[in-house]
């Protein structure tokens, strides 16, 4: 484990880690206090309900990606990363700066905008990054590089979510709000100056700007790889799982624990903290190698922690109370609290042993000329997935009638299924891929 942190050490891990944790960590502030504003704010000026201005805003999104994820993996083939990297910080600063005057002039409209770009920039950043580690790292750093930038960006995005709630609770919280995000895209773009110049891996390749045919002809070669095209339907399998767990986080404590703000808070911080864990071991328990064998239990967990999820909260024996919201000492002093709070944590941890494998595999597997549309390939099918995701929650909870717990069982049970399929296709094309990268070597 000491060996896995000594990479903060060097500066081609370092810079580049800091600048995504900076990055992902004001995606968070920005988009949280958003949300924030536009439920408690701009509702009720505007005139429009807050879920359908919340669903805007996360469609604004995610939009990007599927618009230009295909081309941002071609530029981040073509181009020097390094240079690369700032000039997408450089972009994150100027949106920034819009948001900014958005958020001071309450100018909603220009917000919509500030997101989408955010959006568009993560888009573009998303391939550079986990293009940049097989090049700059030894192979076996690449575990261990891969398991503390997924702990980083767990940790961003809880962070960058409290950060928003306090925040908005500020006297003049817009102000507080815009200083935030201006002042760390600053610190962003400083990270940069730090990162190495790393070779661009295919300089002659000729950049087709249609989003539309890039993005077929990206994902047409993606399937052309059968390992890599199920490692990424693994990869979007995580997201579509997260998603529907997190994005009901906030009713789930609400209608379920008669939890307050605090317990939100908690409950995302025992899931991103298991996550945390969880990618951090991966370089132990797989002694530095990319390998799959930690995938089994990462499926495993998923399943079994959600599926005693459905049990622990259906015997909680909980008071509910309508004159107050419990706080998390309340919920401690709950027979049964704990063990629901057990499987948040193990999901998340579980997560991690799932996670961080499939990344790993993606990064030493693809082709070296194709890196980064192969990551761009990911981004699609991750926005795929997680569009999905909230269709199937709608689906089970508006349509079916569903409760919250039994969403958690149906999707921990969905996940044993999709977990023994993509295992058994993995090793199936598992000896082609390693074939196909040592003769590419």
């Amino acid at each position: 484990m000491a060996n896995q942190f000594q990479l903060f050490k060097r500066r081609r891990f370092s810079a580049m880690f800091f600048t995504q944790f900076l990055g992902a960590f004001n995606d968070n502030v920005f988009k949280q206090a958003l949300i924030l504003v536009l439920t408690y704010t701009a509702a009720s000026q505007i005139g429009v309900e807050v879920s359908i201005l919340n669903n805007l805003a996360a469609m604004l999104f995610i939009l990007p990606y599927f618009l230009f994820s295909a081309l941002a993996g071609q530029i981040a083939d073509k181009y020097e990363k390094s240079k690369l990297t700032r000039l997408t910080k450089i972009l994150e600063l100027t949106i920034m700066c819009v948001a900014a005057v958005g958020f001071v002039f309450e100018w909603y409209a220009l917000l919509f905008v500030a997101l989408f770009l955010m959006g568009t920039h993560s888009t573009f950043f998303g391939p550079i990054k986990y293009a940049y580690l097989p090049q700059a790292m030894k192979k076996d750093e690449l575990v261990g590089a891969n398991g503390l930038f997924q702990m980083g960006t767990s940790l961003a995005i809880l962070i960058g979510m409290i950060v928003a709630g306090l925040l908005t609770q500020l006297p003049a919280s817009l102000y507080w709000i815009s200083a935030t995000v201006i002042v760390v895209a600053l610190l962003g773009y400083i990270a940069t100056r730090y990162i190495p110049i790393t070779p661009a891996m295919q300089p002659d390749l000729k950049v087709n700007w249609n989003i539309f045919t890039t993005s077929m002809a990206t994902v047409r070669y993606l399937y052309a790889l059968p390992f890599l095209f199920f490692v990424v339907l693994g990869n979007s399998w995580f997201w579509f799982y997260g998603a529907t767990f997190l994005t009901q986080t906030p009713e789930f404590s609400k209608v379920i624990l008669n939890g307050d703000e605090s317990v939100v808070i908690f409950l995302l911080t025992l899931f991103s903290v298991g996550v945390s864990i969880g990618s951090l071991l991966c370089k132990s328990l797989t002694r530095n190698k990319v390998s799959l064998r930690l995938l089994p239990f990462g499926i495993l967990g998923l399943s079994l922690f959600a599926i005693d999820l459905y049990f622990s909260l259906s015997g909680l024996n909980l008071t509910i109370s309508h004159d107050r919201l419990f706080g998390i000492s309340d919920l401690f002093g709950v027979t049964g609290s704990w063990r629901v709070f057990a499987d948040l944590f193990f999901l998340g941890f579980s997560g991690g042993l799932y996670i961080v494998p499939l990344y790993a595999s993606m990064q030493a597997y693809a082709p070296k000329s194709h890196r980064a549309r192969i990551v761009g390939a990911n981004n699609i099918f991750n926005a795929i997935f997680m569009v999905v995701s909230a269709i199937f929650a709608i689906v089970i909870l508006n349509t079916l009638k569903l409760s919250l717990p039994q969403l958690f069982l149906v999707t921990g049970l969905l996940n044993i299924v999709f977990g023994v399929f993509l295992y058994i296709k993995l090793n199936k094309h598992l000896k082609q891929a390693v074939i196909q990268t040592h003769d590419a070597v």
